[in-house]
């Protein structure tokens, strides 16, 4: 789609592009500020592996503060962007016939990381009707002896989401009966929630030995291209990621560590200027949306994604257009509308699309609009 999008622009279309997964907002002045003083305080030499000590220290507070979390540092480890994360916990912990379990949607890099973790995968779905949440029951009739990892994602991308403390508790009291199966926990969009709290699994006793909490400064702070991610995971787990990541990246930038201790260390209220507009954003978009047929939407209690079943078009022919599934329906929307947005296909809900609104006030209305014409 982001292809394509590049194809007509070049051509001198007008395209509206709701299909980025990053905040259109700049990262906040005391953060580059913070850059500018690591530059000159001449922080240029290799970064230990797994991140600097006092920067392990602010993510260590940062996790207790926010989430309940004790962790040590031997614990953390530092890497560049949540991505690589991910992927070093799967390149550690998954092995051939093992096997992924992804309650969908699922974020699209997830089940890539499994395959090359030599590992298979597992759609789990769910639909809007159930606000794209799996039940206990479904996962235990998922789990099968090859299983090795489930892979959780609150707020969800793409459709916003949010598992309540209790739903995490009951989808715990599952995995409990399995000893070898080991959560990964992924909370980039924490902070972008709207009244919903978030609950972070480790905070769940019992699994706080089988969890590894991903992290980074991305989405909450507008800061996707520095690339800083980050674990807090079990010792001997974060020691291996620490050994694969020290043979492919080492040490993530330097200038970008130091920043990132001062959007830890800032108090949460610091970025609630960004969240407030996401929130606004979101109620502008539903009650635009609303007003169309054949959306069917829910209210994402977090992220900045809307994700509409579109299944209603599905088998109709609009504008000469054959729309049979989400990626037909995605292509006809850029094709009629200049408007791009993401199939879910890609993130395992086949009946929906991802409309992102980390855009301004202004687009969101111009699209909405192109998108009631095109139907009209």
């Amino acid at each position: 789609m982001a292809a394509k999008a590049r194809e007509l622009k070049a051509v001198g279309k007008d395209i509206i592009s709701l299909s980025l997964g990053e905040p259109d907002f700049n990262t906040p002045d005391f953060i580059k500020e913070a850059a500018i003083q690591a530059v000159h305080d001449n922080y240029s030499s290799y970064s230990p592996v797994d991140g600097y000590a006092d920067l392990k220290d602010a993510i260590i507070t940062k996790f207790k503060r926010d989430n309940n979390l004790d962790y040590k540092p031997s614990q953390i480890v530092v890497s560049t962007g949540a991505k690589q994360s991910i992927a070093n916990v799967a390149m550690v912990l998954l092995n051939p016939g093992d096997e992924v379990l992804l309650p969908a949607p699922y974020w699209v890099s997830y089940s890539a990381i499994a395959i090359l973790g030599e590992a298979t995968y597992k759609e789990i779905p769910s639909s809007i009707d159930t606000d794209f949440k799996i039940t206990p029951e479904q996962l235990e009739s998922a789990i099968t002896p090859k299983t090795k990892m489930i892979f959780f994602n609150s707020p969800n991308n793409p459709s916003g989401s949010i598992y309540s403390e209790a739903e995490y508790r009951a989808l715990a009291k599952v995995i409990e009966k399995y000893p070898n199966i080991y959560v990964l926990s992924d909370e980039i969009y924490e902070h972008i929630s709207y009244g919903e709290p978030t609950f972070s699994f480790a905070a769940i006793e019992s699994m706080y030995d089988r969890t590894i909490t991903v992290n980074g400064v991305a989405k909450a702070f507008a800061m996707t291209g520095w690339r800083i991610g980050y674990i807090g995971a079990p010792e001997w787990i974060a020691r291996a990621c620490n050994k694969i990541q020290g043979q492919i990246t080492s040490g993530a930038n330097s200038i970008a560590q130091r920043a990132t201790i001062t959007a830890l260390e800032a108090p949460v209220s610091k970025i609630k200027y960004m969240v407030d507009e996401f929130h606004k954003r979101r109620d502008m978009v539903l009650d635009l949306l609303g007003n169309i047929e054949g959306f069917k939407l829910n209210k994402p209690g977090g992220a900045f994604y809307v994700f509409p079943d579109v299944s209603f078009f599905f088998g109709k022919e609009i504008k000469g257009h054959k729309i049979e599934n989400a990626t037909d329906f995605s292509l006809f929307l850029l094709e009629e509308a200049n408007i791009a947005t993401v199939t879910g296909e890609a993130f395992g809900a086949p009946d929906c699309i991802r409309m992102s609104y980390a855009a301004s006030e202004a687009q969101l209305r111009e699209a909405i609009t192109r998108i009631e014409k095109a139907l009209a």
